[in-house]
């Protein structure tokens, strides 16, 4: 079998690439014949297609990336095979996914978000994001690189660093944690509250409101904004860095942070919705909270990056889930829980590590999409 995989590559440390990376070297490990293309590459993936004559094209993305992963290896004959994450609303492209004889979806509320929106489901199969367990492993406080992490970020030994890695921290809940953490008080142990975030435009102004909400908490000088370019060899010892892992996202397709905490054995503070219901059992392998709100738009406006002229305005009839709110009340009770009970952090977390082994590992993601494209289009 000889498949194409498109995303951003070479890889960047960004959920997108880093779901297609792992597949890519999945499926190369195993011994598949596979290449890797950027996927607006136009004038690369043309030269494989003509040369290495691909059995299957996998393009990894959102339903706004189909010009670029389904209509356009199709155009040169290629089987398209997307594996796609869904961002509240499907709005476009509806007979193009609908014609499709697969779609690989990371999650069972991205299904339910493609179905919702039109998306036929038969066709739909849920793919999960695979994870390097043997660099994302657990680590010794006492190891040095783990340990010069605190140090630069000031943090002392006795005191308790919660972390949230994203694009931004409010989209993974971290201003729900924020608000939660300043109604504590006394009641927990000291702490600091580190959100890792990626240099971009909205990431300062988000970063600027998030500053301003721990001004009115009174909680400043606990918060840490870490706004940098990272690599994922990094990322692996930054979570080791920490105690518990903060993550009751707004909008989750998969969390791909969220596992990567689970495999270095970390206890996982998440949402009981979307991507983390499929990644983690909740009083198992993490404590996930209820959802306190659903936020619901009647219209939103796209433009040219969805398949629409400028400023288009798209009704909903009916209003669609947009966004989620995680429970305050909840975090708080469980924020508490995990930081003064060393023994349950640690039971959560070996058991998150086990669970990620058995069923999230890379190599076991793509057996898995080889099984698929065997089972469900006789491609071998």
């Amino acid at each position: 079998m000889k498949i194409l995989i498109m995303y951003d590559y070479p890889p960047t440390p960004g959920g997108l690439a880093t779901q297609g990376d792992m597949l890519f070297r999945g499926l190369r490990e195993m011994g598949v014949d596979v290449h890797a293309v950027h996927y607006q590459s136009a004038q690369e993936k043309e030269w494989y297609y003509k040369w290495f004559k691909p059995d299957v094209v996998t393009g990894v993305g959102y339903w706004g990336f189909t010009p670029d992963i389904i209509q356009h290896p199709q155009k040169f004959g290629a089987l398209a095979v997307p594996w796609l994450v869904a961002d509240g609303y499907i709005a476009n492209y509806q007979d193009d996914l609908n014609s499709l004889p697969l779609i690989l979806v990371t999650s069972r509320w991205v299904k339910e978000m493609y179905v919702r929106d039109g998306i036929k489901g038969d066709n739909i199969e849920v793919l999960p994001v695979g994870c390097e367990t043997s660099l994302f492993r657990p680590m010794s406080r006492s190891d040095e690189k783990v340990k010069s992490i605190r140090r630069n970020l000031g943090i002392t030994d006795d005191q308790m660093m919660i972390l949230t890695i994203g694009g931004d921290a409010a989209s993974k809940g971290a201003r729900e944690v924020m608000t939660a953490l300043a109604q504590l008080g006394n009641s927990i142990p000291d702490w600091r509250y580190v959100c890792k975030v990626w240099p971009q435009g909205r990431t300062k102004d988000q970063n600027s409101q998030d500053l301003q909400l721990a001004r009115e908490l009174g909680i400043e000088d606990k918060m840490i904004f870490q706004t940098s370019i990272i690599s994922r060899n990094f990322v692996p010892f930054l979570i080791n860095a920490c105690d518990i892992y903060a993550a009751p996202s707004r909008l989750e397709g998969f969390g791909m942070p969220q596992v990567e905490a689970c495999s270095c054995s970390k206890p996982v503070l998440s949402i009981n919705a979307m991507g983390p219901k499929d990644t983690m059992i909740h009083n198992e392998t993490a404590l996930l909270v209820s959802v306190s709100q659903e936020i619901v738009l009647k219209e939103v406006i796209l433009g040219p990056e969805s398949g629409y002229e400028e400023n288009t305005r798209i009704p909903f009839d009916p209003p669609r889930i947009v966004d989620y709110r995680a429970s305050i009340p909840e975090i708080a009770d469980n924020l508490v829980r995990l930081m003064n009970d060393p023994a349950l952090r640690e039971r959560l977390g070996k058991a998150a590590r086990k669970r990620i082994i058995e069923e999230y590992d890379y190599r076991i993601v793509a057996d898995k999409y080889l099984s698929l494209l065997q089972n469900k289009l006789g491609v071998n």
